[in-house]
């Protein structure tokens, strides 16, 4: 039942996702400790949103 649930195409496309998240949140903080960011709302949201992904396929 483990497997099938991991190997359904909507939680890889719901980690595929996660993945994007984390990599523009990473994106997010190089901006932010450079000085580049204007709006530092975007990494709470972002974090939120990869919470609430998360949360979907667990």
């Amino acid at each position: 039942m483990i497997e099938n649930k991991l190997k359904n195409p909507e939680v890889k496309k719901l980690r595929a996702e996660v993945v994007d998240l984390k990599r523009s949140l990473m994106n997010l903080r190089f901006q932010k400790s450079t000085g580049q960011l204007e709006k530092t709302a975007e990494i709470k949201k972002n974090k939120n949103k990869d919470s609430k992904t998360k949360n979907k396929y667990e």
